[in-house]
């Protein structure tokens, strides 16, 4: 029986297990095959670095303050965060990696880096 690639659809030589006639066409199949997933992710990654790169670029002694207005015109999406902390009082602390911020009335928000 002779067992055809999955991409190409060549004759395969070789091992009875293999699924592919060269790398080629294996990386081929899987990028094709995860090509959606993948973008999710990178633009999410993207978007996040973004968000880590405003913190920091206006964070850069570890605490500091900034306004919404600042932030929205740099480009901050505060809909990307990669965790939250809430302190015994019930504030919450929004982060971005190690890059947080806390809102504070009037649209003022207080810059931290957590300290690792």
């Amino acid at each position: 029986m002779q067992k055809a690639c999955l991409e190409c659809n060549e004759k395969i030589i070789g091992r009875i297990d293999k699924k592919f006639c060269s790398d080629y066409c294996r990386n081929a199949y899987n990028n094709r095959l995860n090509k959606d997933r993948r973008n999710i992710i990178r633009n999410t990654n993207n978007r996040l670095r973004k968000n880590y790169r405003i913190l920091e670029d206006l964070n850069p002694k570890d605490k500091s303050k900034t306004t919404k207005d600042k932030l929205l015109s740099k480009g901050f999406n505060f809909d990307l965060i990669t965790s939250f902390y809430t302190t015994k009082k019930g504030i919450t602390y929004f982060f971005v990696y190690d890059q947080g911020y806390l809102p504070l009335e009037n649209n003022n928000f207080a810059l931290v880096k957590k300290t690792i």
